[in-house]
């Protein structure tokens, strides 16, 4: 397919859970009120451990989408893959029939997947001896699953994948989905990235790294990008996932649209497995193949939801990065970081991000970066600190970065 017969893609439901809420209204909601999600961990006892907080989604009931058999049949971040794709489904108002169900695909990924069941299972294995690990185990934590279940509950018989590649899965898969449609592959997708792992293993192995904030004392100020008091990440859950439609026939049935998704890239910084290449390359490099992909000058974007994870070396590489595709447009345009809010949430991060970059575009108003008190020296952009901006603007991009160096950015507009 050229160029010219492409497809228009647009976003027509947006389903969120987060740790500012249960669905997409109570999590802008939170953004609005420039709330923190981030507090003491509850799953487990954090004693010895480095870092005790994280952005935990708080009182979510699984059985409001699975039954209480199946729930022991599969992880938590399948609940939530599942419970985030009805509310964008029911947001959205398509429905999958006869008529349908073949040009309707599913790609939602996991940066890690099944974690916790495989912390529980292996402990039981340990006690009890292999014959009491349950048959359900491998389907029940294997990263594809979510999609799985989703296409399953929905009868979505399109397109099915599940792209893991770390902190970039949720915008990965989202790009992907937006691939398919453009290029006459599926009419719909349902798309974004779901996470679960505030577990033990999970905690401990991010505060080896020392990847992780240690502000136990204060945990709704511990995520704090740009700020030179940061002092690392906080580790959040949950879920983004999006619907998405060719735009024709979206219109022709009269679906509210949020924003036109028109640019996507993806590239590798081909620098370290866990570290950011400090110069920005490979992140400048993403943003320029999206505007490419779009067509559009970069003078056109007037806002960026960064990756902004709050580690003292990724938030300068991006800042780095803007500078250097944007020039002095950099210093014009605006910036911010929803996981000051919200905490990483890991594979999810991408999808609850393009989804929070949609509600922007239709809200026309920028979330705000929170407990930006004293920006680095290095970081002297316009972060909106603080408060949430209302402002008139057409074209926007959102970026996410994960271990191994895979980059992604997706460039959004307003429809009118």
């Amino acid at each position: 397919m050229s160029s010219h017969d492409q497809r228009r893609v647009v976003v027509t439901g947006v389903g969120l859970l987060s740790p500012l809420g249960l669905g997409a209204e109570p999590t802008w909601a939170g953004l609005m009120e420039g709330r923190s999600g981030v507090g003491p961990i509850t799953r487990f006892d954090t004693e010895g451990y480095a870092s005790r907080i994280a952005g935990e989604v708080k009182g979510f009931d699984p059985l409001q989408w699975v039954s209480k058999k199946d729930v022991k049949k599969s992880d938590t971040f399948i609940h939530y893959g599942v419970a985030a794709a009805d509310f964008a489904l029911r947001d959205s108002g398509l429905e999958i029939g006869d008529s349908n169900r073949e040009r309707v695909g599913v790609v939602i990924g996991s940066g890690i997947g099944g974690l916790p069941i495989i912390e529980e299972t292996h402990k039981t294995l340990l006690k009890r001896g292999p014959s009491r690990v349950s048959p359900f185990f491998i389907p029940a934590q294997i990263v594809n699953m979510a999609a799985g279940q989703v296409s399953i509950r929905t009868g979505a018989q399109g397109p099915n994948s599940a792209p893991a590649t770390a902190c970039t899965t949720g915008l990965h898969a989202v790009g992907d989905a937006f691939r398919l449609i453009q290029t006459g592959r599926a009419d719909a997708m349902i798309t974004g990235g779901t996470e679960a792992v505030i577990s033990p293993l999970a905690l401990a192995g991010f505060a080896s790294m020392r990847a992780l904030s240690t502000r136990n004392d204060e945990p709704e100020k511990a995520s704090r990008p740009w700020d030179k008091d940061r002092d690392g990440f906080v580790i959040g859950e949950g879920a983004g996932i999006l619907v998405l439609e060719d735009m024709e026939s979206a219109k022709k049935r009269g679906a509210r649209i949020y924003a036109e998704i028109v640019g996507y890239a993806m590239s590798a910084d081909a620098h370290h497995i866990s570290a950011p290449d400090p110069t920005g390359g490979g992140a400048a490099r993403v943003m320029s193949k999206a505007l490419e992909d779009a067509s559009l000058d970069r003078q056109r974007i007037q806002y960026i939801n960064a990756h902004g994870t709050s580690t003292g070396l990724g938030d300068l590489a991006e800042v780095a990065a803007v500078k250097q595709v944007f020039g002095e447009h950099a210093h014009r345009l605006t910036m911010s970081s929803t996981k000051s809010s919200t905490g990483h949430l890991l594979g999810a991060a991408g999808g609850l991000e393009a989804g929070i970059l949609a509600l922007a575009l239709a809200h026309q108003t920028l979330p705000a970066t929170i407990n930006l008190d004293e920006p680095d020296v290095e970081a002297d952009l316009d972060f909106v600190p603080h408060t949430p901006r209302e402002v008139d603007f057409e074209y926007a991009l959102t970026n996410s970065f994960g271990f191994g160096g895979t980059n992604g950015a997706l460039i959004m507009r307003r429809v009118s």
